[in-house]
């Protein structure tokens, strides 16, 4: 199998693996509990905890553990909101972020709370004029993911953040598809909020966190008992975390070294597979963009029909993000970029990851080019 959907997920680390199984089979110990079997598991949670904060160069104590990124996103959004009781309060993020995001934002304006949605360019990227534009004087919350999970494209979290702090306004980042793959500076992006998740950086699925700067007064989504220093309810997925700890301390001592490599790969395959077929489009920016995503148009084939055949050879890729394979609307990403119906339907992601070759290129673009030919017949 050659598998090309690293954006989706990723293969657990042996490192991870085995730093976890202990915690599974044998320390089962609750991490709640005060005699020494449980705070053996508690240690573990906190070791981990440090790994993940040191990835990020924070404190431990602004890492809060989550079931992974989506709850972590809503979190940011919906306990932001909690904050502000009885206010009707305005939120701004953009056309292209995950549905973990927009769904939750949807979910909001339901509440009474409104929501601006910003245009991006042609490659995906939002304007900070627009974001600064779109402050009101009950603006509450800018989001803006780091990097799409689609087209790869990376935003000017930077200057948006720069642009919240100028105005008071907390800033959060879903960082997804960036943490582990490119730099995040948390200071100098001004982030107060950060969603990140373990299984797109070669640690387990089910796991992830949100990072709440200190200071950011916003309380617990899921309410029970007071784990998580009594912002996060219920027991702790120990050994999810601890393969988590290993993944983000893995991801943070090798990045640039994975960023060349995954770069160098991502641009052969490009190389090769345009000159194979002359009529493919790359969408997203080439300059902002995580070294991994390759997503690309077919004009005039089915995407579905290329990730089958693919499939029948053996070859892992997407159409969109996962989270939207099979749905019968186009990427909401690839709409907003400009593209139609049909070019949205004619798209795939090929994201490339740690365990990727080059033959394995050589391979898929010999077999994209070959079902490619079959289908436009």
């Amino acid at each position: 199998m050659i598998y090309l959907d690293n954006a989706a997920s990723t293969k657990l680390l042996k490192s991870a693996y085995e730093d976890m199984v202990p915690f599974i089979m044998e320390q089962y110990g609750n991490p709640s509990a005060v005699y020494q079997f449980g705070v053996e598991a508690r240690n573990a949670v906190d070791k981990a905890r440090r790994k993940v904060a040191n990835s990020l160069s924070v404190s431990p104590d602004t890492i809060y553990f989550t079931s992974g990124g989506s709850e972590a996103d809503n979190w940011a959004i919906l306990a932001t909101l909690a904050s502000h009781p009885n206010e009707k309060c305005h939120i701004i993020s953009t056309k292209i972020e995950h549905h973990a995001i927009l769904h939750t934002l949807e979910f909001a304006e339901k509440m009474g709370h409104e929501v601006t949605l910003l245009d991006v360019d042609s490659e995906g990227r939002v304007n900070p004029k627009d974001v600064e534009a779109s402050i009101k004087d009950n603006t509450v919350l800018i989001s803006v993911m780091f990097a799409n999970n689609e087209i790869g494209t990376v935003e000017p979290i930077a200057e948006i953040g720069a642009i919240a702090k100028a105005h008071g306004i907390l800033f959060h980042s879903d960082c997804v598809q960036a943490y582990g793959h490119v730099p995040i500076d948390v200071e100098e992006c001004n982030l107060d909020l950060v969603s990140v998740s373990s299984h797109k950086i070669y640690g387990p699925k089910g796991v992830g966190a949100l990072l709440i700067r200190k200071g950011v007064k916003i309380g617990a989504l899921i309410h029970g008992g007071s784990q998580e220093r009594a912002r996060r309810g219920g027991t702790e997925n120990v050994s999810g975390i601890v393969g988590f700890g290993r993944a983000s301390e893995f991801a943070s001592n090798t990045l640039m070294e994975r960023f060349e490599k995954e770069r160098n790969l991502r641009d052969t395959f490009w190389s090769m597979l345009k000159k194979a077929i002359p009529d493919a489009v790359l969408n997203g920016s080439t300059e902002y963009r995580v070294p991994g995503n390759i997503n690309v148009t077919f004009p005039g084939v089915s995407a579905d029909s290329m990730l089958i055949r693919l499939d029948m050879e053996g070859i892992c890729a997407s159409a969109g993000s996962a989270c939207t394979s099979g749905a019968v609307e186009p990427s909401h990403v690839l709409k907003a970029i400009g593209l139609t119906d049909s070019d949205a339907k004619s798209t795939l992601r090929f994201s490339l990851g740690l365990y990727n070759t080059l033959e394995e290129i050589n391979i898929t673009v010999d077999t994209v080019s070959r079902i490619y030919k079959d289908l436009k017949k």
